[in-house]
């Protein structure tokens, strides 16, 4: 099976979910919004064609780890949880944005994953 631009978008997504789901077990909160956004920066980021709506959608989703990062350090549950599921809904909406607008770049066409300019999705 041929991987697809979208797939890695997906798993892109699944491992910054994972990271949520975890933390704040494993990580620090420092670390967390760098481990969020990694498998993003490293899988997709350097596929798309540049556009500043999915740059500002990361920029959100690292904002929101920030947030949530530091009430799950520093507060109790009752600020970490909401500040969870807003981190969530910030990685959804990258993801969906992705794969709405996200556009096929020289670099993921050369590795076989769509022709250049195709849509992600």
């Amino acid at each position: 099976m041929t991987m697809k631009l979208a797939d890695l978008v997906g798993r892109a997504a699944e491992a910054a979910r994972a990271h949520v789901r975890d933390h704040p077990a494993s990580l620090g909160p420092d670390d967390l919004p760098w481990a969020v956004v990694q498998a993003w920066d490293a899988d997709v980021r350097g596929h798309v064609a540049r556009d500043p709506r999915l740059e500002d959608g990361r920029d959100r989703v690292l904002i929101a780890a920030v947030d949530f990062a530091e009430a799950a350090h520093h507060d109790g549950p009752d600020r970490a949880e909401p500040a969870r599921g807003r981190l969530l809904a910030a990685i959804d909406d990258l993801e969906r944005l992705t794969l709405r607008l996200g556009r096929v770049n020289h670099r993921a066409a050369q590795l076989g994953y769509g022709e250049v300019g195709q849509p992600v999705a």
